[in-house]
């Protein structure tokens, strides 16, 4: 393994200077520039860095990524098993248990002691790139992330707060369902009520419904949810109404968990949870949902990435793993080294 300094890239931020790492949520309502990474599990990483400075994603340099070749990817759940549990999941919502729940699996392959997800992160800013990107590498402490993931979690400036669920994905916008609208509007539903929980009496409000957003190789419906902090609530009680993410659990969400907690066959990790920055000097920061996100293993040697698909009772088992293929296959060949670094063109 190489001996990496730890570093945090958001956009066109970089921080470096490692000062302290944390679990603590309220460390985020202190001082100083965090990164954060809240796996979906619930572990909590908070690390402070001394110096951040603008600078925008390297290019790639050749060679300095060694991916795992296309065919090496294994899935946690395989074609039969994720269209069995699709068909398990329409069981409980007719059995009336649950309105939606997000099923996914996690694909995971070797990778060699030297991978860098920072030199992956330059990689998928020239294949893939996303408006909440980002990188955290703390070798240390178990947290090597590399995201391009197009989803917000939550900002918040000051009292502000808003999060941008998605739901709803097709290869143009003409392959939405009514069944995507559907579900986007259950899950807007379920971050309405999460906020709430914690903002002042009358300031929820859905700027946005059902927005289509274009992204590398597909478009997604998107809505916005913003609200007013009480003055009482911090980023400890923001995290806890919210988290995990609405979008990647389901509807009701503690029905959900259950449900999904019983077919998934390997922890997320990462994948579904929170990842970015908090500027507590200044009360702001920007924590987008850990989708199309790579993470090191380093006690597995493996490189692993989540893939996963919102089910109704309008979803088709099949189509639900080509959806969770869709998502899958453009980042995939980024990593595996199947798309060129320099314009994002395939090279096969």
């Amino acid at each position: 393994m190489l001996d990496l300094p730890p570093l945090a890239r958001f956009g066109g931020l970089v921080a470096t200077g490692l000062l302290d790492v944390t679990s603590d949520p309220a460390a985020l309502d202190s001082t100083g520039f965090w990164a954060v990474s809240a796996d979906f599990d619930g572990r909590l990483t908070c690390a402070r860095f001394r110096d951040v400075r603008e600078e925008p994603v390297p290019a790639p340099v050749p060679g300095r990524w060694h991916g795992p070749s296309a065919g090496d990817w294994k899935s946690s759940l395989d074609r039969a098993a994720y269209t069995a549990g699709v068909r398990r999941i329409r069981e409980h919502i007719a059995a009336g248990e649950v309105y939606q729940a997000n099923l996914c699996r996690v694909l995971s392959a070797p990778v060699p002691p030297d991978a860098d997800v920072d030199a992956l992160t330059a990689l998928l800013a020239r294949g893939n790139p996303a408006p909440y990107a980002g990188t955290i590498r703390l070798p240390g402490h178990g947290v090597e992330i590399a995201t391009a993931s197009p989803e917000l979690f939550v900002r918040r400036a000051g009292r502000s707060v808003e999060s941008g669920p998605i739901k709803g994905t097709g290869r143009t916008e003409a392959d939405l369902l009514d069944k995507d609208y559907a579900e986007n509007v259950m899950i807007v539903d379920l971050v309405r009520n999460d906020i709430g929980q914690v903002c002042a009496t009358g300031t929820v409000t859905v700027p946005d419904l059902c927005v289509v957003e274009k992204h590398p190789g597909l478009v997604h419906l998107v809505s916005t949810v913003s609200g007013e902090l009480r003055e009482d609530v911090g980023w400890p009680g923001l995290l806890a109404a919210a988290f995990p993410p609405g979008s990647v659990t389901g509807a009701p969400k503690s029905s959900a968990l259950r449900i999904i907690d019983a077919l998934e066959t390997a922890p997320r990790g990462p994948y579904c949870g929170g990842i970015g920055w908090v500027d507590a000097d200044r009360g702001t920061g920007e924590l987008a949902v850990g989708i199309r996100t790579f993470w090191i293993d380093r006690a597995d040697g493996v490189l692993r990435f989540g893939t996963g698909a919102g089910i109704t009772w309008g979803s088709d088992p099949e189509g639900e793993w080509r959806e969770t293929e869709l998502k899958a296959s453009r980042l995939l060949a980024v990593a595996s080294g199947a798309y060129d670094a320099g314009d994002g063109t395939p090279t096969d």
